[in-house]
């Protein structure tokens, strides 16, 4: 038997996913969970809090799985140089797991895209994990200035969120998700190896 919690936030997911974090209420939640008002400010206080819950139980082991991946190519390198390409599979391939699994939960995080909620659920989700993954790449990119790194780094962001989150623009191509993100990978350590902006004039 699903728990009272677990209900709210399964419920959640759902509705914020479906029609948006905006177009939901609380009370809305409340009534399709089939729970009183004081089970969820008793869970998680307010309709912020409550997003802040449905994205961590998922965002929380995806970042767990990524640090661990990048953990484990620093130390096969043994203080030599890590290779763009491990460091970008190890942020992407986590992501594939999940959204292979939660197909409502990367209906969710198109949502926040669009509503323009990204900046801030980044800030307090993946600001710690994105900064380990930053420092790894400058490490493996040294010829790359910060800015063009960030630049990088971006276009890499936007990449994995069209990927995940949006349809195929172009007719007949296929793959699950975690095909979808091992071609990213690819096409995205061969876009880090490019020559930077002030290079490309030589």
């Amino acid at each position: 038997m699903i728990d009272t919690k677990q209900k709210i936030l399964d419920t959640a997911e759902r509705l914020f996913g479906s029609q948006g974090y905006a177009a939901t209420s609380l009370r809305q939640v409340i009534a399709e969970a089939e729970v009183n008002v004081a089970a969820v400010h008793y869970h998680f206080g307010s309709k912020e809090d409550l997003l802040d819950a449905v994205l961590a139980r998922k965002i929380g082991p995806v970042t767990d799985h990524r640090l661990k991946l990048l953990a484990q190519a620093e130390a096969e390198a043994a203080g030599g140089p890590l290779d763009a390409g491990r460091i970008i599979a190890a942020f992407l391939m986590p992501t594939a797991e999940v959204a292979q699994a939660n197909p409502m939960f990367v209906r969710l995080m198109g949502r926040m895209l669009n509503e323009g909620m990204m900046p801030q659920i980044a800030a307090r989700h993946f600001r710690d994990s994105a900064t380990r993954f930053v420092r790894a790449l400058e490490k493996a990119m040294p010829q790359l200035s910060h800015e063009e790194l960030m630049w990088r780094v971006h276009f890499m962001i936007g990449a994995m969120a069209h990927t995940l989150c949006g349809q195929p623009v172009l007719e007949n191509l296929g793959g699950d998700f975690t095909v979808r993100l091992r071609r990213l990978a690819r096409f995205l350590a061969a876009g880090f190896h490019a020559p930077g902006e002030n290079e490309e004039a030589k």
